[in-house]
């Protein structure tokens, strides 16, 4: 199975799109279901053993609110 290239995106929505993503992940977390998004042409299945954290950033000038999903690659051999 070949690799995936790294990748490091950030990308604006409007508030409409915004509500309407957070409203399928918050249904797929009360489901049980895996949470399906597609980010800058790329598919992103987020599966249920994701670990959910908020993290809080700030500076001078700058506030930084980030909802972030991470989990290990499992490799399909």
């Amino acid at each position: 199975m070949s690799q995936k290239p790294n990748r490091d995106i950030e990308k604006g929505y409007s508030d409409s799109e915004i509500v309407a993503k957070l409203r399928r992940l918050a249904d797929c977390i009360e489901s049980g279901s895996p949470f399906e998004i597609q980010v800058a042409n790329e598919r992103i299945y987020v599966p249920m053993r994701a670990e959910f954290t908020i993290e809080h950033e700030r500076d001078d000038d700058e506030e930084e609110l980030e909802f972030q999903f991470k989990w290990k690659i499992e490799n399909k051999e």
